[in-house]
């Protein structure tokens, strides 16, 4: 009954305008976890960031409130809160390879804004507040609150949301729009262990002296560097050629005294879609393994690495846990982290698993073919979050997205995980429509304004149906 209205209201250009540069208030700031400081618990970026998002949410009329720096929360009004919205103002790093303008400098370009965060997840974030803002403007009478709670740690472990419903209650309804539509109902499990091994020096050329690659768990690693001992340019330059043919990766060479360090340049992508990128460090073992290096341990470990992780394997195949259900897909698997010194190594992985994953044919088969390999590894399971499709919550959610969309909506299965993973009853509904990329974790991360808007119009009708 109230669709005409809502579409009127974002229709207008004035509120699009609006819209674009709250999101770009928000993306100016790189808010990318750092160390701790008082009222900062994820360092000074985060901080400033959920600053920002309080101040906006007062300017458009909503009473706020942050705690301690972990998250704030932006109230439609003070009755009891039906609808808990969350949502996260921190961001990845930003990596390199970015063309269409700087990480934090927030561009539109033929309808898409440009910039970190955009799609992951402080565009979403703007558009929860604007669709409060409708309902308010328009003037419908509210029995229940909604309430926005910005995040402030999602990318590295969601350690703020556990501090706020530790001191606060569960709403009956929750969702994240950090996911895509329409409604993301599993979300898959995760393993990712740390591995370790230990040898003692060895000075024989030629050989890896050091070896650095990834800089995020839930990053496919877009750089990868190592520095050899005992071979010039000119040896290594047709190696080179021939592994960037094979892994399409980029490799740069760099004379450094005695030392030649190889760059290796790929291309990031979110872990939960390792598919989407193109490993850098996968790349760089692949060439490694093809150097005529000296019989050592620090070798013998980095081919046992790439037996274990070849080059574009992201399901998990060679380390004998690839595994696929109906409901929830197919195991995924990005290796993200690896240090190498002259004594040892340290790497992780990071995999998203199906329904089906347990920890006989997951966790035990992983540290078997470890073992066999003489490597030490760590690491639990987290298990998959699964909300019945069938719930009336995710049958209201399902109807509001066909209702502006005119599209079927359905339930979906993602690798990556969200706020609501946990929370009972919880999914992830938006922000991002079927078939959009935005590159999230990447370069030239972005989103698409007309589909923001969009998702405004569906999130004013769902608070409309849940709190009116």
């Amino acid at each position: 009954m109230y669709q005409d209205k809502i579409n009127a209201y974002f229709d207008d250009p004035a509120v699009e305008a609006a819209l674009v540069e709250a999101v770009s208030r928000l993306v100016r700031i790189r808010s990318v976890r750092e160390d701790p400081a008082p009222g900062a618990p994820f360092g000074p970026g985060p901080a400033r960031a959920l600053q920002e998002a309080l101040k906006l949410a007062e300017e458009l009329g909503f009473s706020t409130r942050n705690y301690e720096g972990y998250v704030g929360a932006a109230d439609l009004n003070g009755a009891e809160t039906a609808l808990h919205i969350l949502g996260h103002l921190d961001v990845v790093g930003e990596g390199t390879g970015w063309t269409v303008t700087a990480p934090y400098e927030p561009k539109v370009v033929d309808g898409m804004l440009y910039g970190r965060g955009t799609d992951d997840d402080k565009g979403p974030m703007a558009a929860v507040l604007f669709a409060m803002k409708a309902v308010r403007d328009l003037g419908v009478p509210l029995r229940r609150n909604v309430r926005l709670i910005l995040g402030t740690d999602e990318e590295s472990g969601s350690s703020d949301i556990a501090y706020y419903y530790a001191r606060e209650p569960y709403a009956p309804y929750t969702f994240s729009p950090d996911g895509e539509f329409p409604v993301i109902n599993i979300e898959k499990g995760s393993y990712k262990p740390v591995f370790t091994k230990s040898w003692p020096a060895d000075p024989r050329t030629p050989r890896v002296k050091a070896l650095t690659g990834g800089f995020r768990i839930n990053v496919v690693p877009p750089e990868a560097e190592a520095v050899i001992d005992g071979m010039d340019r000119a040896t290594l330059e047709p190696y080179c050629a021939r592994a960037a043919q094979a892994t399409g990766a980029r490799f740069t060479l760099t004379e450094e005294g005695e030392d030649v360090r190889i760059h290796c340049g790929g291309r990031g992508a979110h872990a939960s879609l390792p598919e989407e990128g193109n490993n850098a460090l996968t790349a760089l073992l692949a060439l490694l393994c093809e150097l005529p290096l000296a019989k050592s341990a620090c070798t013998a470990a980095l081919q046992s690495l790439r037996v274990l992780f070849p080059h574009g394997d992201c399901a998990g195949t060679a380390l004998g846990i690839a595994q696929s259900d109906q409901a929830s897909g197919a195991l995924s698997l990005a290796f993200s982290l690896l240090t190498v010194s002259e004594t040892g190594l340290e790497g992780r992985f990071d995999s998203r698993v199906p329904l089906c994953a347990t920890e006989d044919n997951c966790k035990k088969r992983t540290e078997a073919a470890f073992a066999k390999l003489g490597f030490s590894v760590s690491g639990e399971m987290e298990p998959p979050h699964h909300t019945p499709a069938d719930s009336p919550f995710v049958q209201t959610l399902l109807k509001c997205y066909e209702q502006y969309t005119g599209r079927p909506g359905q339930c979906l299965a993602i690798g990556g995980g969200t706020y609501v993973h946990g929370i009972p009853g919880g999914v992830a509904f938006g922000c991002g429509m079927p078939g959009f990329n935005g590159n999230m974790h990447g370069a030239d991360e972005h989103l698409c304004i007309k589909d923001l808007i969009t998702a405004c119009k569906i999130f004013t009708q769902v608070i409309l149906e849940l709190c009116a």
